[in-house]
């Protein structure tokens, strides 16, 4: 069952007896949980009827004993494990697999597993195929994660143009509560129907539409090193929204992808956007093909030693501190200079 199915059929008040979410994206196992905590019970319920435990604190027989009470002037008891990936073997756990075969029908019971993945294949995961929802949360590609923003932001009325869609992409990377959160401060600030544009985004969360890691790397792949020039200036004058660490490992996979593309057979647009993980959109793709034509493979060899050498110095390692804006200075010299 998808995350957008489970949502439907708990917004339409259909509920299973168990839910079992696991993977390694919190974000979509915190939204299903939240929905079935805030939405389930009424507040004069929940009093009664709601329980919440955290894995390293009780045992499976104490989830169940919860699991098997009846509810007290309610339809439902809602019993959720917060952090169950602490409970131990939980796959090999007989008694809750008992349970789990026949569970209380009255009861709502919620794991969340993160930041793990339990095998679907296993005996314990197709327990659920009957008795309830095994659902995986797996983490969105970076090439997902535009149109995912697309959209979310069109679940809210607004509409993206196409460069403030990869502005966002590429400047808030693919944690989706922190995307989430940002794009909230455009939901605030703008009315419904309302086309956010690069300048908008700049206005309501602060990122600069000229002054970003992504447009560090276009600078980059252009070779244009006057706008690097004052891009990485900028950066120096605003270290905390854009620290060293950070941009290398940026430019890291930026370049990474650039040196993929040469060992491409096939080089059409689909193949290239769906092989480097990026945008297929014609404008995105242009980019990365000229950016392969300025940086052959024998000097993004060189390029990624410049980047590990200064991700060293950027952590310490070895060296004495220097401002992440002289780092980087230093470090997008001998890139283009390399």
């Amino acid at each position: 069952m998808t995350f957008e199915n489970i949502v439907d059929n708990i917004k339409k008040k259909i509920y299973d007896p168990v839910y079992f979410l696991t993977g390694d994206e919190p974000y979509f196992i915190d939204k299903i949980s939240k929905l079935i905590e805030k939405t389930v019970l009424s507040e004069a319920e929940k009093e009664f009827n709601q329980m919440i435990v955290y894995g390293r604190d009780v045992t499976s027989d104490q989830i169940i004993g919860l699991a098997k009470e009846y509810p007290v002037f309610s339809n439902y008891r809602v019993v959720i494990v917060r952090e169950a990936q602490d409970l131990k073997q939980i796959e090999k756990d007989e008694l809750l697999k008992s349970y789990l075969r026949k569970p209380v029908k009255s009861t709502i019971l919620v794991f969340d597993y993160k930041y793990k993945k339990v095998d679907g294949r296993t005996e314990f995961a197709k327990i659920f195929d009957k008795t309830g929802v095994f659902f995986q949360s797996k983490k969105l590609w970076d090439n997902q994660v535009p149109d995912w923003i697309d959209t979310q932001v069109k679940g809210h009325g607004l509409r993206l143009t196409s460069n403030a869609k990869m502005l966002l992409s590429e400047s808030l990377g693919n944690d989706l509560s922190k995307i989430e959160n940002e794009i909230n401060k455009l939901v605030i600030n703008l009315p419904k129907g309302s086309e956010v544009t690069p300048d908008i985004i700049e206005q309501n969360i602060g990122i600069s539409k000229d002054y970003n890691v992504f447009e560090l790397q276009k600078a980059l792949g252009e070779k244009n090193i006057e706008k690097c020039n004052r891009i990485v200036k900028y950066f120096g004058a605003n270290p905390k929204d854009n620290s060293a660490v950070m941009v290398t490992v940026i430019l890291y996979t930026y370049f990474r992808k650039i040196f993929l593309y040469h060992f491409l057979d096939d080089k059409s647009d689909r193949n290239v956007a769906a092989q480097l993980g990026i945008s297929p959109a014609p404008f995105i793709v242009r980019e990365y093909k000229m950016a392969a034509e300025k940086y052959h493979p024998k000097k993004l060899r060189i390029i990624f030693s410049i980047l590990r050498e200064y991700d060293q110095k950027a952590k310490g390692v070895e060296s004495a501190p220097v401002e992440d804006g002289e780092l980087l200075q230093e470090m997008v010299f001998k890139i283009l200079h390399c």
